[in-house]
């Protein structure tokens, strides 16, 4: 019977290596493709990352692309709008040199029409009659009829000559924010 109990005993121990021979096998086979699926998502994940960084880079630089032209944009107008403002002052200066003399004799015209020692004039006329007429005809002998020309109160008269350059100043300024809104601020 020892036989037999050492016979029984050495097929027990190979069923149990066999097993476990089996086991270890499934093991490794199980570990084995849970290995490559990670690998694969691993994989799959890294290239989700690399469009997702690219699709950011390309974002960025179109981005840096739109701010840089709205740069350029906003540089182009401001030389644009100065440039005109420039020039416009320049004709107003022109003007004033060619109806006053040298700005000393313009800076002493100031002082005469302020001081009362001269006067301004601006030459105008105004049409009187019926209908579609703006001024109303003289009801009175008092009224004063058809003036050749409009004379200024002394202290108004020396800002007649500031109005201009003052009028285009303005205009160029808001010529410069009506550009800047269509062209810039798309």
């Amino acid at each position: 019977m020892n036989e037999q109990v050492a016979k029984l005993v050495g097929y027990l121990v190979l069923a149990l290596a066999l097993i476990g021979a089996g086991a270890c096998a499934a093991w490794e086979w199980q570990a084995n493709a849970y290995g490559k699926r990670l690998a694969d998502q691993d994989s799959a994940h890294q290239a989700d990352l690399s469009s997702i960084a690219a699709a950011g880079a390309a974002q960025a630089r179109q981005a840096v692309e739109q701010q840089q032209m709205a740069q350029q944009a906003l540089a182009n107008l401001d030389a644009k709008s100065t440039q005109e403002k420039a020039d416009a002052l320049a004709q107003n200066d022109l003007l004033r040199r060619l109806y006053g003399g040298s700005q000393a004799d313009n800076e002493k015209l100031r002082a005469d029409v302020a001081d009362g020692r001269r006067r301004l004039r601006i030459a105008g006329t105004c049409s009187v009659g019926t209908g579609g007429s703006v001024v109303p005809q003289a009801t009175s002998a008092s009224g004063l009829g058809d003036a050749a020309s409009v004379e200024l109160a002394p202290t108004a008269g020396q800002t007649v000559f500031d109005i201009r350059a003052r009028i285009i100043a303005d205009q160029a300024a808001l010529r410069a924010l009506q550009a800047y809104v269509r062209e810039v601020c798309q």
